[in-house]
């Protein structure tokens, strides 16, 4: 099989598994309240590191301390994968936080101000 698409499948069964782990079997009401999702994983080429890209309908600094709280907690979560997903080695695993979402956010508020001064321009010309 081709190393490219084991990785993808990998990452893709990890980013199920982890997602189910961090909503049924934490027991963190913190976590559970600010609706946390796997957004990404990314693997490492010898699947021995992977970084899991987490997003939280939260402000920055609770998104801060949720990330905290699930690397203080990777161990656990590695613990029950290793339960659930069969491989040789459970990688190695580093919570950030996902920043796609807010930097396309950003990007379509600026579009939107663009659009209202060229709707105001265009108003103000006639």
């Amino acid at each position: 099989m081709n190393n490219k698409r084991r990785l993808e499948r990998v990452s893709s069964l990890l980013k199920k598994e982890i997602s189910i782990i961090i909503l049924n079997d934490l027991d963190d009401n913190f976590i559970l309240e600010n609706f946390v999702s796997v957004t990404k994983i990314e693997l490492s080429g010898d699947l021995q590191h992977s970084k899991v890209f987490i997003s939280a309908s939260a402000e920055e600094k609770i998104k801060k301390s949720i990330i905290e709280n699930l690397n203080s907690k990777k161990n656990k979560i590695r613990f029950l994968l290793s339960q659930r997903v069969e491989m040789r080695r459970i990688p190695d695993l580093v919570f950030k936080i996902d920043r796609v979402l807010d930097e396309g956010i950003a990007v379509l508020r600026v579009l939107d101000k663009l659009r209202k001064k060229n709707d105001q321009k265009n108003e103000d010309s006639k």
